[in-house]
């Protein structure tokens, strides 16, 4: 799962039960708090607080719950308006709310599923909030004791709970609730929602500086020619430390050969030698290490302003967090394709640590991703990073969004996708201007 349940309490909203989703990094856990306490003074406001608890999801639902509400950190409710919304449902019924996402075509971070008609099958837009009545919640509860779940992968976890809620038709299909909504909670026609967004983006402060973060991108000759120049014409400008790592020593980019043989896959030997060189006196000392490959495509002011909410003394490791095996004791990992984002102080941890590839062309992701759950550092998730291209997403999810990455430029104009999604833009420099007026 890509996020771990942080506080639940109870209010006698018609007996629901709030989930807020969050994780272990410190301003994560913070923007639960924040959130945790807004709904319990909304709550207190509407005289209608009954017993209180905090635990973690376990049998202690209460036994006279009508609903389950799933809410993300930085999701923003209007207790009031919500209320109305769930008592048009009969929480005895199997119902499974959300504010519904489609894909326009089939992708390959939803397996290629329902390929002749993608638009058929709907899931929750979790930035919205979803919800479960307490019927459905039973049948599942039931489900999961008789048959345990079971994964290999873990990438999109709201696709991949609709497709276990709806189990083939046995289960119901995910109800659309216009009140759940993505907009900026400022905007106009939020006054109509029960759940808006507190900001396309998180700043926290003055944006890192560009000579605080290290770029590695990873290439290998026969790339030099084709990938390396679009990174050169789009986002590594940007960049003020910035190294390409090769199979090949080429002048003319430069390239830098860590001695390490290209590999068809996984790539894990070069990674753990950029590791080892970042820590080294050969580059420049710095809090951030960003690894990319060299068909990413990257907005570096917007991953700036991002790293502002992250304290760097902390071991960090931050992006599009996927799973391996999570429901037997598996373990999370950041992707490689749309960027891994590391503190100096994570990488001394996984060096010191003895962590290391079994063989050169082991997958780095998830052979980083074993060592930081042996080492019990967390792996943040951020939905602004994309293992895929712009077109394997729901539109309406990245309507919210002011993305970070992307990553690949199979049948895409990479140039034309950074101009469009990426290049910093009236938007990036607003938050940027807000920052420097807020200090």
């Amino acid at each position: 799962e890509h996020y771990v349940f942080f506080s639940v309490f109870v209010v006698d909203l018609r007996e629901v039960v709030f989930v807020i989703q969050s994780q272990r990094n410190s301003f994560h856990v913070q923007q639960a708090e924040k959130l945790r306490k807004d709904l319990l003074l909304q709550a207190q406001a509407l005289q209608e607080v009954s017993n209180i608890y905090l635990f973690l999801l376990s049998s202690q639902f209460g036994k006279n719950s009508s609903w389950i509400m799933f809410l993300e950190e930085d999701t923003r409710v209007k207790l009031h308006k919500l209320h109305e919304v769930l008592k048009k449902f009969n929480c005895r019924k199997e119902w499974f709310l959300g504010k519904p996402l489609h894909d326009e075509e089939s992708t390959i971070i939803h397996h290629y599923a329902f390929s002749e008609n993608p638009a058929a099958f709907e899931y929750p837009d979790f930035s919205a909030g979803w919800a479960l009545s307490i019927s459905l919640v039973n049948s599942l509860t039931s489900k999961i004791e008789e048959e345990p779940l079971k994964s290999d992968f873990t990438i999109d976890l709201k696709h991949e709970v609709a497709l276990y809620i709806w189990e083939d038709g046995k289960g119901p299909r995910l109800t659309g609730v216009p009140e759940l909504c993505t907009l900026p909670e400022h905007k106009p026609r939020a006054q109509y929602c029960a759940t808006t967004v507190s900001s396309h983006s998180p700043v926290c402060g003055q944006p890192v500086k560009s000579d605080n973060i290290f770029v590695a991108v990873k290439t290998c000759k026969k790339f030099h020619s084709d990938r390396v120049p679009v990174v050169k014409k789009t986002w590594a400008k940007q960049a003020s430390l910035l190294e390409y790592y090769s199979d090949y020593a080429d002048p003319t980019i430069p390239t830098i050969n860590l001695g390490v043989p290209n590999t068809e896959r996984g790539h894990c030997g070069k990674t753990f030698a950029i590791l080892r060189r970042y820590l080294s006196s050969h580059v420049p000392k710095t809090d951030w290490l960003l690894i990319v490959d060299d068909d990413t495509l990257i907005s570096l002011p917007r991953l700036q302003a991002l790293l502002s909410c992250y304290d760097s003394s902390e071991p960090v490791c931050l992006g599009e967090r996927y799973g391996y095996g999570l429901g037997q004791g598996g373990y999370s990992y950041i992707t490689g394709g749309g960027g891994m984002v590391f503190s100096r102080e994570a990488v001394v941890q996984l060096l010191a640590s003895g962590c290391k590839c079994y063989t050169n062309d082991a997958p780095d992701d998830m052979v980083l991703g074993m060592c930081l759950n042996a080492l019990r550092v967390p792996v943040t998730h951020s939905p602004l990073f994309h293992q895929a291209r712009p077109e394997d997403y729901a539109k309406e999810f990245l309507a919210h969004q002011t993305p970070i990455s992307f990553h690949k430029h199979w049948n895409i104009d990479p140039i034309a996708v950074f101009n469009k999604w990426l290049l910093n833009d009236k938007h990036t420099e607003a938050l940027q201007k807000s920052t420097k007026e807020e200090l």
